[in-house]
């Protein structure tokens, strides 16, 4: 596994969040190594409506604004944490949210902390892969990018060469700007939310 630097969240939402799937999210600071590869994923930008950077910096989305390859975790329904990784340029709100994972490591650890729920059920979601992984706003603002020659980030996402195929939806629970083509998703993968019809890209 290659831990991913900075300079791969340093591009468009869009961009990244097309090349997040397949790739693995990685926590190491648990009882056990908790692994899992990233099946859909959605874009959000401060131009767009549904983003919450839509309005300007707050006390709550200020990592959006800051430089790419940190984590902005934000708590919504009031009740989930959901995880969302920053990209583009330091100033300009922007970042990916991980919707779904498949679990490959540390099963034991995410389904005590999802109360016994069978493995497809441990990520298939962003309130639920937060909870399985532990996280909460403690880890907003968290920086999730390698550095060479220095050991990664407790939690990272890394690249072991999976390169899956990657379709688009337009995204979900969102009223604003709901016809955006910027969920994209594992055609086909049985860990990711079901949701519209989708169109894969070329």
């Amino acid at each position: 596994m290659t831990p991913l630097t900075r300079a791969f969240y340093a591009r468009p939402a869009p961009a990244v969040a097309a090349e997040l799937l397949g790739k693995l999210l990685v926590h190491s600071d648990e009882p056990g190594l908790l692994v899992a590869r990233i099946v859909e994923v959605e874009a959000y930008t401060q131009e767009d409506a549904a983003s919450h950077a839509f309005r300007g910096p707050t006390a709550r989305n200020a990592p959006m604004f800051g430089a790419p390859g940190h984590a902005y975790v934000y708590f919504t329904y009031g009740m989930h944490w959901c995880l969302n990784v920053v990209t583009g340029t330091t100033g300009h709100g922007q970042g990916c949210l991980l919707r779904a994972a498949e679990p490959l490591e540390g099963q034991e650890v995410m389904r005590a902390r999802r109360g016994g729920r069978a493995d497809r059920e441990l990520l298939r979601g962003p309130a639920r892969l937060a909870q399985a992984y532990g996280l909460d706003g403690r880890w907003s603002g968290t920086d999730l990018s390698a550095r060479p020659g220095h050991a990664p980030p407790a939690l990272h996402l890394a690249d072991d060469g999976a390169r899956p195929d990657v379709a688009t939806t337009a995204r979900t629970g969102v009223a604003a700007a709901a016809e955006v083509a910027w969920r994209f998703v594992v055609p086909g993968s049985r860990w990711a939310s079901p949701y519209k019809a989708h169109r894969r890209l070329a």
